[in-house]
């Protein structure tokens, strides 16, 4: 960027530190004896506020300098946080922003590497094959695992995968590169590696593992047989709401930090990070600076998976046919915020496991606060992106596991009968255009668009809903939800007669 665009602001550089504005923070460990002990898949703003924070925060304080992140991007839509990041000796600010208005900023300096998996495959393997490599990390949300949601196996029919199986030593799904560079560290007689999901998915090392070995297996099996034998993929339970940067973001920064970052990363002031302690080749002690490592991390997983990420979607469905377009505006209207804590309250939390260490009621509190935030400005339409992959584990369990229990389900079904009025509709309750963005959008418009004639039509998706269209009390409820909707599109009022006890 030009010094006449930016007012004369000098970019953000190992070599401009020192011009920083007091009080923004700064890397205090020397980043040219760091070693590249991390690769890490899927440098997006998530991964910077979590992973990346915990990393520089342990070298800031006790040096760590073997557990440096090299980031690797496998979509050519990564090439240009890879250049940015490159123009800035790939560090980047990460901005911390209080519900009370208070903001942090800070650089962060435990990325040092980055390489565009997409156009250099062999980098990308030997980057991962290398002996300074101990972790391979991964932010490639639900639709990188590549499994039949209807099956849970591993999609062989997948164009990428076939090119793979055919083409190992040049791939493109991320199966691909973890199988080539397990293939060379074997070869080189290195240990395995730790592969360790950050994403929000349920047993997520565990599904790492499975859709691995089933690649693996059917390019080499030996190779698979010692892959399962001597890599580790601990599950994980993640969590800091982070969401996308604005122009305004770097504007702000640069006014007030002094340098400019093309792509600093705005998020919350809470994080959370607990994993099973299972590594193949030794970790980072990020224990030191507030991760919990345990044995199962099962409760902790399923506690943020029903109660954070369904709470985004109750708000994030609703809000978008009523209109809301962020997670704090939903928040901030009295309707919603009692809506959200009765679904958690009586739908989310009692089908939960026990949580060792966590207040559950203080969690809740603590959740509605966060999503009020009014400096997180998360929108509505983020929240709905991809939602045939998020709400089969986010929202659809909790109304498997009260049907079968004769819990509630009122609450978590009116969503389910909004997701499904917008993907006919596609717009809101006063028809103003909503984005729809999902990888399933045609079968999920095919499916809604036969509601008027057949109120179960949606339902009938197996790939998403599996049997539940075939549970009476279910069905019969979705029915008069969709149809009230399809009536009176006015989500506010159904709301209300949920939450009066009306139905």
């Amino acid at each position: 960027m030009s010094a006449a665009r930016d007012g004369g602001v000098p970019p953000l550089r190992q070599e401009n530190l020192h011009l920083l504005a007091d009080g923004v923070g700064r890397p205090s460990y020397d980043r040219s004896r760091i070693q590249a002990g991390i690769v890490h898949v899927g440098v997006g703003g998530f991964h910077r506020s979590h992973e990346a924070y915990y990393t520089d925060a342990l070298m800031n304080r006790s040096g760590a300098s073997a557990w440096g992140i090299c980031g690797v991007g496998l979509r050519e839509a990564d090439r240009r946080i890879g250049e940015i990041l490159k123009a800035q000796d790939h560090l980047y600010t990460l901005i911390v922003k209080h519900p009370q208005g208070r903001i942090e900023r800070a650089v962060i300096g435990s990325l040092v590497d980055f390489v565009l998996g997409c156009h250099d495959p062999g980098a990308a393997i030997a980057r991962m094959a290398h002996a300074d490599t101990r972790i391979v990390s991964l932010t490639i949300t639900e639709g990188g695992y590549n499994f039949d949601p209807a099956t849970g196996d591993f999609d062989f029919s997948n164009v990428e995968v076939r090119h793979d199986l055919e083409h190992p030593a040049s791939p493109r799904t991320v199966f691909g590169f973890l199988t080539a560079a397990l293939r060379m560290r074997r070869s080189r007689d290195l240990p395995a590696l730790t592969i360790q999901s950050c994403d929000n998915i349920q047993h997520n090392g565990d599904l790492t593992r499975r859709m691995l070995l089933d690649f693996a297996r059917e390019q080499d099996a030996e190779l698979a047989r010692w892959i399962e034998g001597e890599a580790r993929f601990p599950n994980a339970m993640v969590d800091r709401i982070t969401p996308v940067t604005t122009p305004e973001d770097v504007a702000d920064l640069a006014a007030e930090a002094g340098l400019r970052d093309e792509w600093p990363v705005t998020c919350e002031p809470f994080a959370q990070w607990v994993i099973e302690d299972q590594f193949a080749n030794g970790r980072p002690a990020w224990e030191e600076v507030g991760v919990h490592f345990v044995a199962d991390v099962t409760p902790y997983e399923k506690m943020k998976i029903r109660l954070l990420n369904a709470g985004h979607s109750v708000l994030g469905w609703l809000g978008a046919i009523h209109g809301h377009k962020t997670i704090d505006g939903c928040v901030a209207d009295p309707l919603f915020a009692t809506y959200l804590r009765r679904f958690l309250d009586v739908e989310a939390t009692p089908v939960l496991d026990p949580v060792e260490g966590i207040d559950l009621e203080r969690y809740k509190d603590e959740l509605v606060g966060r999503f009020g935030n009014p400096n997180i400005k998360d929108s509505v339409a983020r929240i709905c992106l991809e939602s045939s992959a998020k709400l089969p584990k986010f929202l659809i369990p909790t109304i498997t596991e009260n049907l079968a229990q004769g819990g509630s389900i009122r609450f978590a079904t009116l969503v389910i009968a909004a997701w499904g009025y917008y993907c006919a509709k596609a717009v809101d309750g006063q028809g103003a255009p909503l984005e729809f963005v999902d990888a399933m959008e045609r079968e999920l418009h095919q499916a809604a668009r036969g509601t008027p004639e057949d109120s179960l039509s949606f339902l009938r998706l197996e790939a998403v809903f599996g049997d539940l269209v075939h549970d009476h009390r279910f069905a019969t409820l979705y029915s008069e939800m969709i149809q009230g909707l399809y009536d009176n599109p006015d989500i506010a009022r159904a709301m209300r007669a949920l939450l009066s006890g009306e139905r």
